[in-house]
């Protein structure tokens, strides 16, 4: 019997009943909808308010399931290093992506995602890497080029989105996708914005039932190209990367493990890379002094405007990997992580029996005051070697960890630095006098008001 069949015969046995977790602390609010408004309303307000109230572990009642919260890098450590494949990310994520993202990267467990994170990582070695860094670095300087040239003020969150999502159509699928890359992204538009609605029925005029005919566009054109691709045999780009991918016994991965790959990459790499990127520029904004040492370095690297970027100027931007870091820190662009146990366990003194919801909070520990004093304030020094040394390894978890760490994290670092090569070289951001922007915090941060910038050439 496969892992895959071991994890799935676990998780269908009946959830927890109810009185099963009475003896963990907590408020399950109201009926039926228990406490997801609040959640809703200010996810790090309620996790912090319910962490005074109840401590480490609490219980609560979200999204129409009791979830117990486990809450420090202990819990981190716990659940993410997982070394005794006690938590199962397929079962914590699945009611949210099954139907839009199915058998992606996190909706694998154990032996059968240990497989396929190591037949995917081929398209995320140094051969590959540098073919991406390219591609966005011509993306990127084009971008800001066109930005300015129009100075003034402009909502950043709807212009970066579209540029990652650019970004991940041409480093993913190649520069001559052609004519039907508008199409493609405006599927993957649908899919990502159905991931989180509230409506999870594919009913008529919901953003499900456009999700789900995103999905079936995307399947349709990855399935008639995977052939193409293996018969060109030399893109550089993600897909056809994995087109020629194997497994552990030499056979290429099948055309459903592809499309299911390439689904779930593509929403990963775009919808988190644009949080991040627009929480990043917040910090500049609000920062004038820090952008300013930041565009230091960026003037250090010698490169003129046309000049391209190479690993070893990455490696360079030290300081602007901790500003990054910093910003990660006050804004993890997955601020809660949800898993099911399969087994029961305990944590803290409480028994935790298997089904039952857990979810931990990155959030929550990258705001700990014992750990990081003072910690509403941007300061990129907490990331210095020396300021690392001594702290739990848990502590700072944007990326995951264990198994499950982002397969994507040096893509999204070489990301982050190539715009703000770009940007920083060529804009001045700035926010109007007294505007404070305005964040939706979960399911992946946001601005409410899309974050008005103004921007200067420099």
């Amino acid at each position: 019997m496969s892992m895959q069949h071991v994890v799935s015969d676990a998780i269908r046995l009946t959830p927890p009943r109810r009185n099963s977790l009475t003896h963990i602390p907590g408020d399950e609010g109201w009926p039926i909808i228990g406490k997801t408004f609040d959640v809703l309303a200010d996810p790090k307000g309620h996790v912090e308010r319910n962490a005074r109230k109840y401590g480490p572990v609490y219980r609560t009642h979200m999204f129409g399931d009791v979830n117990v919260v486990l809450l420090g890098p202990e819990a981190n450590e716990l659940v993410l290093f997982d070394q005794a494949k006690l938590f199962s990310s397929a079962h914590g994520w699945g009611h949210i992506l099954n139907l839009l993202f199915p058998r992606g990267l996190m909706l694998l467990d154990f032996d059968e995602h240990r497989m396929h994170r190591k037949a995917l990582s081929v398209a995320f070695k140094a051969g590959p890497m540098k073919s991406y860094l390219a591609g966005l670095d011509r993306g990127i300087a084009a971008r800001i080029a066109q930005w300015k040239q129009a100075p003034g003020e402009m909502p950043f969150y709807p212009a970066i989105k579209q540029l990652t999502l650019d970004l991940a159509a041409t480093s993913f699928l190649g520069s001559d996708i052609g004519p039907e890359v508008d199409d493609i992204n405006r599927a993957f538009i649908d899919m990502v914005a159905a991931a989180v609605a509230p409506i999870r029925k594919p009913w008529p005029g919901t953003q499900m039932a456009r999700g789900v005919r995103g999905r079936q566009r995307v399947v349709a054109y990855f399935s008639e190209q995977i052939p193409l691709r293996r018969a060109k045999g030399d893109g550089d780009d993600l897909f056809s990367h994995l087109c020629r991918a194997t497994d552990e016994q030499g056979a290429l991965l099948s055309t459903q493990d592809i499309v299911d790959h390439m689904s779930f990459l593509m929403m990963a790499a775009h919808d988190t890379l644009t949080s991040s990127l627009t929480s990043f520029v917040a910090q500049l904004a609000a920062h004038p002094q820090w952008q300013q040492k930041l565009r230091a370095e960026v003037a250090s690297l010698g490169l003129a405007n046309g000049d391209p970027m190479s690993s070893e100027h990455l490696e360079q931007m030290k300081l602007t990997e901790m500003a990054f870091q910093e910003t990660l820190r006050l804004m993890p662009p997955v601020p809660s992580l949800p898993r099911r146990p399969i087994r029961d366990f305990t944590f803290k003194g409480y028994a935790i029996p298997a089904g039952t919801g857990v979810g931990i909070n990155p959030m929550f520990t990258h705001h700990m005051p014992e750990i990081w004093p003072e910690p509403e304030t941007f300061d990129p020094m907490r990331f210095t070697d020396e300021a690392q040394r001594g702290r739990h390894r848990f502590a700072w978890v944007p990326f995951g960890g264990g198994a499950h760490m982002c397969l994507g994290l040096h893509f999204a670092y070489m990301q982050a630095k190539c715009f703000a090569r770009h940007f920083l070289s060529n804009i001045e951001v700035s926010f109007a006098p007294g505007y404070q922007p305005s964040w939706q915090v979960w399911p992946i941060p946001k601005p409410r008001d899309g974050l008005k910038v103004i921007l200067k050439p420099v």
